[in-house]
């Protein structure tokens, strides 16, 4: 079977304690390819890791979460160091006695043929030496690929997914095993790397929006703040993270119905402001967020256009009732104009100013009801009896 053979990389952080022998001659696989690519491995071309002076990988060093973030709470892996002894000296007796009958016959048949003494001594090193190196040969033969699957395993863990092992190939057991945990580190890869990408889409449209967005944690302590929950405060979110609600200010806005209009002064406007606050969970934790608009821009244009459409009404019927006025007004200036008089000329006059009196009369019942509609008191709720409103 091919030996499979790992670069020296440093002791991992998850194990800093760990007696086995970092794997040998690792290599970082590209992350392009298809998947027919990936089971020959004959055809693959693999890209060496890089050490930097530190020991650490230089290879995607993005991909890496910080060292206090990987896994803060995964429990400690048990000690290895008696597990891999006892598995050692296991592979190690057992060669010892695969060869111990040979060995012992070879021996009798030495020393039972008369033979120098320093012949015999010296087959008989000759015949023990080989015996102990190929048992120790087998024993690393065996625990090596298995020390280098732990360091692999534990690389997972601490969320290092650069690292691959060489010499993972489908014609042996041992390299099934290897291709298998460089796809599994492929995949992982790819997902923290769809991750990063998501959560940098996020921070982009949280900046950008123009709503303030606030979370806090189970004990209303500030956990993020976006540029325009800024604003609203007039403060960095440095300052402002890990305050709580209260002395944010927000503590009304996080009790209450989750979904209503509040009217709040704040340092950067004074609202009114629409209120939604949900909940969400972060590594089992509770979390509130609550999201506050400034309607006040909205509303200002509500009541622009309002405006304009109670101009344009006014407009009209003032220029139906003026228009006609005007008129009969000019010919009745007119009809009095004149140095003769027609015979019926108090006639027109009497009808040109029942007609404006007439608009008059209707301009002023126009107003009236403008005005009867401004003063409407607020709705109040109360039942009603729907089948009475349908008699009706």
């Amino acid at each position: 079977m091919k030996r499979l053979k790992a670069r020296a990389t440093p002791p991992l952080a998850s194990s800093p304690a760990s007696p086995l022998v970092p794997p040998r001659d690792l290599d970082e696989r590209t992350t392009g390819g298809d998947s027919a690519s990936a089971n020959a491995a004959g055809d693959r071309q693999s890209e060496h890791i890089s050490l930097t002076p530190s020991g650490r990988t230089s290879a995607d060093d993005s991909l890496r979460p910080p060292a206090a973030s990987r896994n803060p709470k995964a429990p400690p892996l048990p000690s290895r160091s008696y597990f891999s002894a006892r598995h050692d000296r296991r592979i190690l007796l057992m060669a010892l006695a695969s060869g111990f009958p040979a060995v012992l016959v070879a021996l009798i048949l030495l020393w039972s043929e008369p033979q120098p003494a320093r012949v015999q001594w010296t087959l008989t090193v000759v015949i023990i030496g080989f015996w102990l190196g190929f048992s120790h040969a087998v024993r690393e033969r065996v625990v090596f690929p298995l020390q280098t699957l732990s360091n692999l395993l534990a690389a997972l863990r601490e969320g290092d997914f650069s690292i691959r092992a060489r010499g993972a190939a489908r014609d042996d057991a041992l390299g099934e095993a290897m291709l298998e945990v460089n796809f599994l580190g492929q995949i992982l890869r790819e997902q923290r790397l769809g991750a990063l990408e998501a959560t940098a889409l996020l921070r982009t449209v949280m900046a950008e929006i123009e709503v303030a967005v606030f979370a806090f944690d189970s004990e209303q302590k500030l956990k993020l703040v976006n540029r325009a929950g800024e604003r609203l405060l007039a403060q960095p979110a440095e300052r402002l993270m890990t305050k709580s609600a209260s002395e944010l200010g927000l503590a009304d806005c996080l009790s209450g119905e989750s979904t209503r209009t509040l009217q709040m002064p704040f340092a950067g406007g004074a609202g009114p402001w629409e209120v939604h606050r949900s909940t969400f969970r972060e590594r089992g934790a509770p979390h509130q967020l609550l999201v506050l608009s400034d309607l006040s821009r909205a509303l200002r244009e509500e009541e622009r256009q309002a405006w304009q459409r109670l101009v344009r009404v006014l407009g009209h019927e003032l220029n139906n009732s003026l228009a006609p006025i005007k008129s009969i007004a000019g010919s009745l200036e007119s009809l009095v104009a004149r140095e003769t008089q027609p015979s019926d000329w108090k006639e027109d006059m009497r009808r040109g100013l029942g007609v404006i009196a007439s608009r008059a009369a209707s301009l002023n019942r126009f107003m009236e009801a403008y005005s009867r509609l401004a003063r409407l008191p607020l709705p109040r709720l109360q039942p009603l009896s729907i089948s009475a409103l349908v008699k009706r």
